[in-house]
Parts: C-alpha cells; structure tokens; sequence
C-alpha cells in the first residue's frame, strides 16, 4: 500500500519560506523517482519539482526555479521541498507523488493528501 504523507504547510507572508517534507512507505524508495506537484484554488494540478532515485538529477518548473530546492534522503524514505522567496502564485495544495514519467512532461504514479501552502499578507 503506497502512502505518500506530506507535511510542512501552513500560512506565510510573501518573501516568506517553508520547508515540505514527505514520507513514504509501501514501496521501495529509493528505486523510484519522486516529484513534488501542487493544485492551487480554482486550478489544474501542475508540476513543480523532481528528483532522480540517485537524487543526482532534478526538474524545476520555470515557475519555481531558483526559489524551490528538492532534495532526499532515500536511508529515510523522505523526500523535502524547500520553498523560498514564496509569492502569492504559490499558494497551492502540496502533493508528494512517486514519478510516473519524466518526458515529455512530468506525471505522478501515486499522491498521498497534500500539505497546504498559503502565502498572502
């Protein structure tokens, strides 16, 4: 049984960071890609960020790059999002997902509930 449990959110000002993490369990981790996708109000789910199974290799939407960093820790099964700079754009519904595709664009296997990211004044 695949879980994917993503915490870390909450409500920040703009210029603000948080920092996601995920755990997983129910597969082996560290064979698999990891992603993180978000869902803001209103709005189709999209790709944000990835990370190879060596963790080596990573992905950034053009929306996120420069300001989000992914990264992992496969003795632990966790996989992080450290989000800095946040803009209002960012408020979204965080989705830990197992990577189902790189190309030729980014999809998830699995998601777990999310962690929700609120930036505003």
């Amino acid at each position: 049984d695949v879980q994917l449990q993503a915490s870390g959110g909450g409500s920040v000002q703009p210029g603000g960071s948080l920092r996601l993490s995920c755990a997983a369990s129910g597969f082996p981790f560290s064979r698999y890609d990891m992603a993180w996708f978000r869902q803001a109000p209103g709005k189709e789910r999209e790709f944000a960020a990835a990370i190879a199974w060596r963790g080596g290799t990573t992905l950034y939407s053009d929306s996120v790059k420069g300001r989000f960093t992914i990264s992992r820790d496969n003795a632990k099964n966790t996989v992080a999002l450290q989000m800095n700079n946040l803009r209002p754009e960012d408020t979204a519904v965080y989705y830990c997902s197992r990577l189902r595709q790189w190309r030729p664009t980014p999809l998830p296997r699995f998601w777990g509930q999310g962690t929700l990211v609120t930036v505003s004044s």
